[in-house]
């Protein structure tokens, strides 16, 4: 019998690259250090029309990603996404890229961040209106207005209104994605330059259909790492979701059957509050604060596809669909989808205070910081399946079910992947950073984070009279009772750690234009409450991290030029698969590590008068490290999982970045930027891979005057289609197993489709 697996999205999410970016000189010609880095496009997203561009480092990806004013704009994405309460409107005033380094000193956490802050109030009065559309009929509206009231008051306003069909309309929704937002900020200045203090609300209600539940499709897995379209259905413009949205799922709190919608399940709310001062002692001296509160729900909606039925011809499969006259007929297809719908969504209270005060000495700036960050959230997962048709002809999937087993669609109601968890994490952490010119040759950057961690709650990691742990079953909720007879009850967490963050950065300039750069951070952290979800416990030890880079940079009149030699890796991780055996799921927890090692080589060169060339080349092998799990099905078939020493599945080895741009006119700028990605293995057996591909961008800017911008941007202008990411089903299968498997119809994500936008960006 096939043998087939899912990994839950929300426990393991593998990095897509060591990336060493320009760290030193490429920021500063002197090779002093910053917090942040250059030339990464982060809003150039090949996966999104509205979010930002993920760069990832090899590892699991951690929640902080975007920073608003100095804090995380959610302090986990599960339930609560970032694309729901944040985008990069004309609202901020300021969008980079902070380094790995600063994000652990700032965030206890690993990773590059994006870093913003909002626009606050000017003298006199100012307007922008940003608008956006593509063909596919987007419509994207940003109003900031903001300006003085007298006696050194300002105020500043926004509003931000979405209206996203995506690529493919779907039957069930109008727009995949439906999301508003509205600040506005009142500011104080103190007299002369010593600050100012600013208190802001914003109202966001966001519904991110496609974040999880669009991004599927089938196709013809050929043998050779390429795929084909599977008849008429068109990757990326054919949706592969039911006409009818509707699930019926089971209620894991108090058991009850209940009734959503795709776009009711993935409604985000938040109300937030922030405060913020900047205070100037003196021209060396300043002290930063920034606190927020924020009343929330959040909500995701994963649309899972587990494994594809092949039908055709078997009598012991009797599938039925419900027509339009409400009749329900016998399916004719080759195909029946099976797919796990998981419904996200939690009640939250965010308080999150950051301080931070800064010294300016004559050759070193010292800076002392201090997080207080408390997160509640009562946290569910309600899972069920349902069955769908799969149309070569490219028209819309229908439900449907197999009447041999069943009378209605839905069944097996948290059975898989289902979570719980009603509890709290609170983070209080001390940090400070030295960057010192030791000589005007030699300069040195270090830092360190002393963290308190507390963690406490309830979870339904629910153990038998024998100490073992009661998975899901089918109807699994509070109250309910296990086949052993063990009651479904919740049960108490509680946890104290310590965590800690160092980090250390030298550049030493041998020439003016020649020198040497290094840098270290270690990080060491315990699981974060989302670890708590599943049916098992998660391994507690500690969670540490190294990273080290070195290389040389090299500057001159037309070129900027860093190459670094990098090793990062990461223990401990803890996840869930739910492994598939013919129509049985189980889950499977495991504890893993992760080791990469790279080498990137970036470059700025400015050869001409208005060409400017980017590029970045980089080589890694990502490994799995003691990745090893199992788990026996009921009818005694052993699932294993052995991928140590394997290739991290989804990530290249290689990676290439081209962005040249020309100003054609002095007003009129010509840009392009290619991303090559190489082969990648789609499943953690390395059985199936994916050949490699290219994601392209190019683009016209213009600035009509001084009060009107008009942008054209095209996404894959190459036109490629195919498939990425991983095979649903296939984590189970072995070299073995595929070597003779060609011409298959498989489902997995894909690339983004050919896109042509508009922009306008009126100041008045």
């Amino acid at each position: 019998m096939k043998t087939y697996s899912f990994i839950h999205p929300m426990l393991v999410a593998c990095g897509l690259a060591l990336i060493a970016l320009p760290t030193f000189a490429q920021e500063n010609e002197n090779g002093k250090n910053s917090k942040e880095e250059g030339n990464r496009n982060v809003m150039l997203n090949a996966s999104s029309a509205n979010g930002p561009r993920e760069i990832q480092i090899g590892l699991p990806s951690a929640d902080v990603n975007v920073l608003e004013n100095g804090l995380p704009v959610t302090y986990a994405t599960n339930p609560h996404s970032v694309n729901s309460v944040w985008r990069s409107d004309a609202s901020l005033s300021h969008v980079g890229l902070l380094k790995i380094s600063e994000t652990a000193i700032t965030t206890g956490n690993i990773g590059y961040a994006v870093n913003s802050f909002t626009k606050l109030g000017q003298d006199g009065f100012h307007g922008t209106l940003n608008y956006k559309t593509n063909h596919f009929g987007l419509q994207e509206f940003s109003l900031n207005v903001n300006g003085s009231l007298g006696h050194d008051w300002f105020y500043s306003g926004n509003i931000y209104q979405d209206f996203d069909p995506g690529t493919f309309k779907l039957r069930s929704s109008a727009n995949q994605d439906r999301t508003q937002i509205y600040k506005a900020a009142l500011t104080k200045r103190y007299a002369g330059t010593k600050g100012e203090l600013t208190l802001m609300y914003e109202y966001s209600n966001s519904h991110p259909v496609y974040t999880y539940a669009t991004q599927s499709a089938p196709f013809i897995y050929v043998g050779d790492g390429s795929v084909k379209e599977y008849g008429d259905f068109k990757l990326g413009t054919t949706s592969y979701l039911p006409t009818d949205a509707t699930m019926v799922y089971r209620d894991i709190r108090d058991g009850k059957l209940k009734k959503t919608s795709l776009y009711d399940a993935s409604e985000n709310r938040s109300s937030q509050f922030s405060l913020m001062n900047r205070y100037n002692f003196d021209e060396t001296l300043s002290w930063n604060t920034t606190l927020r509160f924020d009343h929330a729900h959040g909500a995701l909606v994963y649309q899972t596809p587990m494994s594809l039925i092949n039908v055709k011809g078997n009598s012991n499969y009797n599938y039925l669909v419900q027509g339009l006259d409400g009749k329900m007929t016998a399916y004719t297809g080759d195909y029946v989808q099976t797919r796990m719908s998981c419904l996200n969504g939690g009640n939250i209270n965010e308080f999150l205070l950051t301080s931070e005060l800064s010294k300016k000495f004559k050759t070193s700036t010292l800076r002392l910081g201090f997080n207080e960050w408390y997160y509640h959230i009562n946290y569910a997962s309600n899972t069920t399946m349902y069955d769908q048709t799969v149309p070569s002809d490219g028209s819309y999937a229908e439900r449907t079910y197999d009447a041999n087993l069943r009378s209605s669609y839905f069944y097996d109601f948290n059975k898989n992947a289902s979570e719980y968890y009603n509890a709290h994490e609170n983070k209080l952490a001390f940090y400070f950073t030295h960057d010192w010119d030791i000589t005007p040759k030699f300069n040195v950057y270090y830092g360190a984070r002393l963290e308190w961690q507390k963690l406490a709650g309830k979870n339904l990691a629910v153990q038998n009279a024998n100490g073992d742990f009661v998975g899901r079953f089918a109807d699994y909720y509070i109250g309910a009772t296990a086949a052993d007879g063990t009651k479904i009850e919740l049960r108490d967490i509680d946890y104290d750690w310590f965590n800690y963050d160092l980090t250390a950065a030298l550049t030493y300039k041998i020439t003016d234009h020649f020198g040497l750069t290094g840098d270290f951070t270690y990080l060491v952290q315990h699981p974060k409450l989302e670890s708590f979800a599943p049916a098992t416990l998660p391994n507690v030890d500690k969670i540490s991290v190294p990273l080290g880079r070195a290389g040389i940079y090299y500057n001159n009149s037309w070129i900027s030029l860093t190459s670094l030699f990098s090793y990062i890796s990461k223990t401990n991780n803890n996840s869930t698969l739910n492994l598939q055996h013919g129509s049985e799921i189980l889950a499977a927890p495991l504890t893993y590590d992760i080791q990469t090692i790279g080498w990137t080589t970036d470059a700025v060169m400015h050869p001409f008068k208005g060409f400017e060339f980017h590029w970045l080349f980089t080589y890694q092998r990502p490994t799995y490290k003691k990745y090893e799990t199992s788990v026996t099905f009921s009818d005694g078939y052993v699932g294993k999982i052995d991928a140590t020493g394997k290739t991290v599945a989804e990530i290249p080895r290689v990676l290439v970045e081209l962005d040249p741009s020309y100003m054609i006119l002095p007003n009129l700028k010509a840009w392009m930027s290619f991303r090559y990605f190489s082969k990648t293995y789609a499943n953690i057996n390395d059985a199936y891979y994916f050949n490699g591909h290219w994601e392209t961008f190019g683009g016209l800017n213009w600035s009509v005057n001084k009060m009107l911008d008009l942008g054209c941007t095209v996404v894959n202008f190459l036109n490629q289609t195919g498939a990425k990411g991983s095979i649903a089903g296939a984590e189970l299968i072995t070299k073995d197993d595929a070597k003779d498997i060609k011409n298959v119809l498989m489902t997995g994500s894909y690339l983004r489709p050919f896109t042509v936008e508009f922009t306008a960006s009126l100041k008045f």
